[in-house]
């Protein structure tokens, strides 16, 4: 036996056949349930101790209540191993039957934790009470606009003529007069509130607009050129419209626009789609994919049937419509896939030359905002499109691209007013959009608002200023992300760049070859250079005069200059063809060479034609006698 002892320890299975170790589960269960019952009655002790409630029938209960598990304890120990297992599922696992507060008999009972002590509320919470303020703040709109905090970015120092951000409000983009579109990421920005990047898409055209589109991939740019471009989120061009032919007088047969263009949006349900107006009289819909050509064309009319210039554009809450407001005054609505007779037409909107800066539909889709040229602010119901819902006046505005917009709760309408320099503050003036009553204003600087977009998902309002800013407006509690993550960030220590400098020994008695070169300034160094026509390649300007050192002027540069100056020295008198024609005839008889010799047996004499007496006497006649020619 020891022999294979030895033998299964050598081959590794020595425990194999030792017996497994068995658990009592009645007893595990049992202690568990012991000592879930004495927490809970520490527990309960505990939170009457801090209420302060110490009442007789309370009491009375917990000890029932501790005597019966006390009872149940004794029971279930005395037991048997083969009648665990009944008594275990009879009695109570877990903390006991919560007891009633003996308050209100009536009052039906709380589920969650106890109340916190101090509490003297009735335990209805006052729901009257409660639903009266609640109403009151869903009855108030201007409650819910967030203008607590502001952060102000410094895009340059001319207007702010376009803002755009994208659908999930993570990056901010503006434009201007001075050409410049600037990126601002708010997840990458510190206090210090800098752009991470900033180009000239368009050159030297200011920019108009600019839109993300749905899905926030691509940017829409609308410049004071005739093509539209197309960026991504990085900026760097996609797509760019074609330039229409400006000779072809019928603007559908044209690729593209032909003059500036004024506005342009998403599409916003179709990610590829977008729209453009322009001063060549056409709102043209284009796809992403094909560059070369339109995809439709819309030509506003006059009430004659003549050719009007739309200033803004649109599409609908849903896509379906296309509205552009003119500056005959006129706004037309036609349907998305008819673009030859508008659906909707307001002759007497706004004030005839004046410009319609912008056109905003409601997010329910039934009413339509025009913000026009003429300082006032129009909204409409588009299935009784003849005369305004409602109308407020006294909105100065100078800019061909004033803004106005919805709220997110619909609720509220929002436009900016402008003011001429050192005369005032620009607002952003709150209507209330049933009684359109001016309900709220915010002083935002000493120049004209003209941009404003309020973002429905981070509930903060974008502010495009006349002096260069853009100032977002936020609230702590009722916004969400956007300018909060900016603001708690630290700005970042610029880090001091080290010189290191070389220490020169000087040695005056060193050998030459020993001595070490001087630190010379290299600005005089370049200034002789550039003095020198042989280093800074100086071209050699043009010999003016005789000409010299070897060089001859060349006069008559150009082929015009060549002809005026042979015209100029040609000094022969055509005024008698006969004498010019005869002047070689002498010469040509006495010495022929070309044609004379070939015809000498054919050729027959000239006859000339002489001069009669009456020239003669026509020449003679006085100078008043001649007739005129």
């Amino acid at each position: 036996m020891s022999g294979d002892g030895d033998m299964a320890s050598v081959m590794g299975f020595s425990g194999f056949g030792k017996k497994a170790r068995t658990f009592d589960l009645d007893a595990i269960f049992e202690q568990t349930r012991r000592t879930a019952v004495e927490r809970s009655q520490r527990v309960l002790e505990r939170h009457r101790e801090n209420e302060g409630e110490t009442s007789h029938s309370v009491s009375t209960q917990k000890d029932n209540a501790a005597a019966t598990f006390r009872k149940q304890e004794s029971g279930s120990s005395s037991d048997s191993d083969s009648d665990s297992d009944s008594d275990s599922d009879s009695g109570l696992i877990g903390p006991p039957v919560p007891l009633p507060t003996g308050q209100d008999e009536d009052e039906e009972e709380l589920v969650g934790p106890p109340l916190p002590p101090g509490y003297t509320g009735s335990m209805a919470h006052s729901d009257d009470e409660d639903d009266e303020g609640g109403d009151e703040d869903e009855d108030n709109p201007v409650k819910k606009i967030p203008d607590t905090h502001e952060i102000t970015l410094q895009h340059g120092t001319k207007t702010v003529s376009a803002l755009g951000l994208d659908p999930s409000g993570a990056r901010l983009v503006t434009g201007g007069y001075d050409y410049d579109v600037r990126f601002w990421d708010f997840a990458g920005m510190d206090q210090a509130l800098q752009a991470f990047r900033s180009l000239q898409p368009c050159e030297c055209h200011q920019i108009k607009s600019l839109q993300y589109s749905i899905t926030g991939d691509v940017i829409l740019v609308v410049s004071g050129n005739a093509q539209a471009k197309v960026l991504d989120r990085d900026g760097f061009n996609v797509m760019e419209c074609v330039k229409g032919d400006q000779y072809i007088v019928d603007m559908a047969n044209t690729k593209g626009h032909t003059a500036m263009l004024n506005g342009g949006c998403w599409h916003p349900k179709m990610k590829e789609e977008f729209m453009t107006c322009s001063n060549d009289g056409t709102v043209r819909t284009w796809d992403l994919n094909s560059e070369k050509k339109h995809k439709s064309v819309f030509k506003p009319r006059s009430l004659q049937g003549k050719k009007v210039t739309p200033t803004c554009c649109t599409y609908s809450r849903d896509g379906k419509l296309v509205a552009a407001g003119c500056q005959d005054g006129t706004i037309q609505i036609w349907d998305r896939n008819l673009s030859v007779h508008t659906k909707f037409h307001c002759r007497q909107a706004h004030t005839p030359g004046s410009d319609t800066s912008c056109l905003t539909f409601s997010y329910d889709g039934t009413t339509l905002a025009s913000r026009g040229g003429d300082d006032t602010l129009k909204t409409w119901d588009i299935r009784n499109f003849k005369k305004p819902l409602n109308t407020a006046t006294g909105l100065t505005s100078y800019f061909p691209m004033t803004d106005c917009c919805f709220s997110p709760d619909d609720k509220l309408l929002v436009t900016g007013t402008s003011v001429k320099k050192n005369e005032g503050n620009g607002k952003l003036v709150f209507f209330d959009r049933a009684s359109f009553q001016r309900v709220y204003e915010i002083e935002v600087t000493n120049a004209g608002v003209v941009r404003c977009l309020w973002h429905p998902k981070l509930n903060q309002i974008m502010v495009g200023t006349g002096n260069g800013l853009a100032k977002v407006y936020y609230d702590p509690v009722k916004s969400h992300r956007g300018a909060k993550l900016c603001v708690v960030k630290s700005k970042r220590k610029e880090r001091q760049a080290e010189t290191l400098t070389q220490d020169y020994i000087i040695t005056p008695h060193a050998l030459p070859m020993f001595r070490e070169a001087r630190q010379r300034s290299t600005r005089k160094q370049l200034e002789k250079d550039r003095l020198d026509p042989m280093k800074s390649h100086k071209p050699e300007p043009p010999v003016s005069g005789p000409g010299r050192g070897g060089r001859v002027a060349a006069h008559g540069g150009t082929l015009s200059s060549f002809i005026v100056k042979n015209i100029a020295l040609d000094k022969t008198d055509d005024s008698n063809p006969r004498e010019a024609i005869l002047r070689h005839a002498k010469e040509a008889s006495e010495n022929p060479y070309w044609v004379a010799p070939a015809y000498t047996e054919t050729q027959p004499e000239p006859v000339f034609a002489e001069e009669e007496e009456e020239e003669e006497e026509a020449d003679k006649e006085p100078q008043w006698k001649k007739r005129k020619i």
